[in-house]
């Protein structure tokens, strides 16, 4: 079996996940300043054998898309152009921040810690990739 790797996309700043290889759990991978993105994906498929990405989708509680959203499809087409053999999936990302917040206060980390934006970017890709893995 090959890796799933998820993404959620910021502006500054985008965090990924992935899975071993035999999808049973999922990690928080990293944070990429998202001006790198592409390029990042690009070598990691180039070591890794990858089958899918997840890619975040925002919605207002109304379901309505998010403003980010433009952003957001313009990274997809993007990156279908430069790895177009792995498909791309869209997840429902509403209240990962929170729960990557929630997470990290339950996990002990001291407030200082707590005010890390890319671990919270990580720990949210690492939420997109588990509410897809087990549902």
């Amino acid at each position: 079996m090959a890796r799933i790797l998820a993404i959620d996309y910021g502006k500054k700043r985008t965090g990924i996940a992935v899975t071993d290889e035999m999808q049973l759990i999922a990690s928080g991978l990293t944070t990429v300043r998202t001006h790198d993105l592409i390029n990042f994906l690009k070598e990691y498929v180039a070591k890794e054998n990858v089958e899918l990405f997840l890619v975040g989708e925002p919605k207002q509680m109304n379901y309505e898309p998010s403003e980010s959203e433009v952003l957001i499809k313009e990274f997809i087409r993007l990156l279908t152009k430069a790895i177009p053999t792995i498909p791309i999936k869209r997840v429902d990302e509403r209240f990962t921040s929170k729960m990557a917040f929630q997470t990290m206060i339950d996990g002990g980390l001291k407030k200082k810690q707590r005010q890390n934006k890319s671990l919270i970017d990580e720990i949210s890709a690492t939420i997109i990739l588990q509410s897809y893995l087990y549902k």
